[in-house]
């Protein structure tokens, strides 16, 4: 009798496990445990970085559409990605002062958000509910935004994906864009299996920016002047880029009166004084309990959050002011954002005097900063800078318009050496698996191949295609000179702070060779190019750029957004191929130098001349595209009302791939690019799905030919995005299973006994 209770309770015990391992493994966040991404299908399709992605937008009225672009309103179209139809879908043009900027300018190159699930919930674009289609304003490079996003999704930073894609409207060409994943459902599903709190604090208003409010006065302040760039900070001022670098402006502190804003009191939290032109709670700093103190927090929650929720961020951000800060924080996600952050020198942010166009992320008390609107990165957002400056940032010194103590997801960093100490290694790996590797110079060399010949055709763009090259060769040799910088500083044979800089500048990198303002800047580019017939956008109609002599500049984008590259694992990522869409690109440096660029002015001219026939092989697949969207026009005239319903697929087998419900259709595509869906990535490159392997930048040139629709291989979306369903129904089978066993056992041992 005694053996067979010890039986029974053994075999108890063993059901209470297989209970208790079951619910962990069903609701993991109830018990601490940390969710992995997802996969949901739009990472390959609409974010591959391998080639140039092709979206038509179909509206039968785009005129009237332009011509309200201010006002932010939805309007319905229907879209066409990568040759997959989409109806009934919402745009409206995005930005903050890039709205009145590009009416001003006359091109009508606005920056658009596509909303697919904006008149039916359940339609998303394999999974993706909201796509943005950033403008370039301000960056005649073309990839500002692009290097910074895949500079952090590359160090492990979870961040919106990108991927460069040619717009056309109603079968028109309209320009060469950067599409970039909407930090809202969709991206949240991804990264945080749709759990948590996000949150885009501004309390800044400059000129009609959806929300933001409209009170904000460029005259209450001078970009031009601040402490963080003079040139006493330079071992020689920047003899290239005189339009832009004046000793007298560049040594004149930090001088402003605070402007009248909207909502700039941020409750009972007030202005921050000489620390930033935010107010305390977009800074992140605890004021009192009173949830009225957080308003330009709270007002801009990206999910539907309750007083339960907003208690709980105050009570974190309480900690995050206290020397107890490291508890609240995700430690490692924040080290390596503020690694690549403070590596590419962008002050239109979090660390520089706006404080904004940064995303909040908290769950379970715990913070994190998601990255946003690189557009002015590379020091263009501080006119008055001279680029020796800008290239010897110090890494330990990072705010702009205010001290480090007033940014406090900051200052726990530097307020305890262990955490300085992780800060600096985050940047030494980063700076050794992306630039000392030789990784960035064959990946903007690849970047530069693939884009150039759209670039080129662009229609609309705010530059010449010379300010183009002139602009990558420029962030080029300054990002290879800011990666030595950084290694100095790290080293300690270059100061890493503002004050040791002033005190001895003699170490610091000469930056005379860099124009930033060749890359784009707050000036709307910078190309003094032709009109809109020669293919670029000079000076605007009325001739006013802005400028830093006296006169305010326009201020900056505050809503311009946002593939991804493999998490940061400390190893040299594997270099793609060189390989152009033509295949004749140049090979970047061997050896991982990047001491310098002598080959950049012979790159460009290879480009240029490869590049009209690269156009004509983008231009033969516009009759096809013309076709379809014929077809569209004709089927509806117009895209379907808000009330109408979805529209059903095409083609009865894209109806099962992620997209229940989804207004979708299926163009018809070649065999060939039927064939690439469904199979697998090169072996090589399985762990590094967002690197294209030696064989897809081969078949590059091909891609190009028929307008980026035969896509590079790439996975199933129905497979992936079922990855997680399927595993969880493996799981709760071996639990069920086993329960019987130990039923079964139990019974056995009874019998027996």
């Amino acid at each position: 009798m005694s053996t067979s209770k010890h039986f029974n309770r053994i075999c108890a015990v063993v059901m209470v496990l297989c209970l208790a391992v079951t619910l962990m493994l069903c609701f993991p966040d109830a018990v601490g445990i940390q969710t992995a991404s997802k996969t949901l299908g739009y990472e390959s399709r609409l974010f591959d970085t391998s080639y140039v992605h092709s979206i038509d937008i179909v509206m039968d009225d785009w005129d009237s559409f332009i011509e309200n672009c201010e006002s932010e309103e939805y309007s319905s179209c229907a879209v066409v990605i990568n040759g997959e139809s989409y109806k009934n879908i919402a745009i409206r043009a995005k930005g903050n002062t890039s709205l009145s900027q590009v009416a001003n300018y006359g091109n009508d190159r606005y920056s658009f958000k596509i909303e697919f699930d904006h008149y039916n919930d359940a339609t998303t674009c394999h999974g993706l509910d909201k796509l943005c289609l950033n403008n370039m304003i301000q960056d005649n490079t073309y990839m500002k935004d692009y290097l910074c996003y895949t500079m952090m999704n590359y160090a492990g930073v979870s961040s919106p994906l990108c991927s460069f894609a040619y717009i056309t409207v109603n079968g028109e060409d309209w320009g060469l864009y950067l599409a970039v994943e909407a930090v809202e459902d969709s991206f949240l599903e991804r990264n945080y299996n749709g759990t948590g709190n996000l949150y885009k604090p501004d309390s800044m208003s400059m000129g009609g920016g959806r929300g933001n409010g409209k009170d904000f006065d460029q005259d209450d302040f001078d970009f031009s002047k601040s402490d963080k760039f003079n040139t006493e900070n330079s071992a020689e001022s920047n003899t290239s880029d005189n339009t832009e670098t004046s000793a007298e402006n560049t040594q004149k502190q930090f001088d402003f009166s605070p402007p009248q804003m909207g909502n700039f009191g941020g409750g009972k939290g007030g202005f921050g004084g000489f620390s930033g032109m935010g107010s305390d709670d977009v800074k992140l700093i605890y004021t009192d309990d009173d949830l009225d103190s957080y308003e330009n927090i709270f007002d801009s929650a990206k999910t539907d959050i309750t007083d339960s929720d907003k208690t709980r961020l105050i009570n974190s951000l309480k900690v995050l002011n206290s020397d107890d800060a490291a508890s609240t924080v995700d430690v490692d996600s924040v080290i390596k954002y503020f690694a690549v952050h403070n590596f590419v020198c962008n002050f239109d942010s979090y660390t520089g005097s706006m404080i904004h166009n940064y995303y909040l992320y908290e769950n379970d008390g715990i913070l994190s900063m998601i990255p946003w609107d690189y557009n002015l990165a590379f020091g263009a957002f501080v006119g008055g800078s001279d680029s020796t400056s800008m290239i010897n940032f110090p890494i330990d010194s990072p705010v702009s318009g205010g001290d480090t103590d007033s940014r406090p997801m900051l200052a726990w960093i530097f307020a305890d050496e262990k955490y300085t100490e992780l800060y600096h290694e985050a940047l030494s790996e980063f700076i050794a698996n992306y630039f000392e590797s030789g990784y960035f110079v064959e990946e903007i060399d690849r970047v530069t191949a693939l884009i150039s010949p759209y670039v080129e055709k662009d229609p609309t763009k705010f530059c010449t295609y010379d300010e183009f090259t002139e602009g990558v060769a420029a962030l080029k040799e300054f990002c290879t000179l800011r990666a030595e910088s950084v290694r100095g500083q790290l080293d300690g044979t270059i100061p890493s702070t503002s004050d040791a800089q002033s005190a001895d500048s003699s170490a610091l990198i000469s930056g005379s060779s860099v124009s930033i303002s060749a890359m784009g800047s707050m000036n709307v580019g910078g190309g003094m190019g032709g009109g809109k017939q020669d293919g670029g956008f000079g000076t605007p109609p009325d001739g006013n750029f802005g400028n830093f002599d006296g006169t305010p500049p326009e201020m900056p984008d505050s809503d311009n957004s946002d593939g991804q590259m493999p998490s940061f694992d400390g190893n040299p990522p594997e270099l793609p191929s060189g390989d152009a869409p033509n295949g004749d690109a140049p090979q970047p440096p061997t050896n991982g130098d990047t001491s310098g660029d002598t080959s950049s002015d012979n790159e460009t001219k290879q480009q240029t001349n490869d590049s009209s026939a690269d156009t004509e092989k983008i231009e033969a697949a516009a009759p096809e595209q013309n076709e379809q969207t014929s077809a569209l026009l004709d089927d509806t005239n117009a895209p379907e009302s808000p009330s109408g319903e979805a529209s059903q697929p095409a083609k009865e087998e894209a109806s099962s791939d992620n997209k229940s419900g989804d207004n979708y259709e299926n163009s018809d595509t070649s065999a060939a690019e039927n064939d690439t869906i469904g199979t697998d990535k090169s072996s090589d490159h399985s762990e590094n799905p967002f690197i294209p392997s030696p064989k897809q930048n081969s078949d590059r040139s091909a891609a190009d030919e028929n307008n980026g629709q035969d896509r590079p291989q790439m996975p199933s979306d129905s497979s992936s995005s079922a990855s997680s369903n399927t595993e969880t129904i493996v799981l709760l089978c071996i639990s069920a299973g086993a329960l019987i066993a130990a039923i079964m056992l139990t019974k056995i041992f009874k019998d027996r006994i």
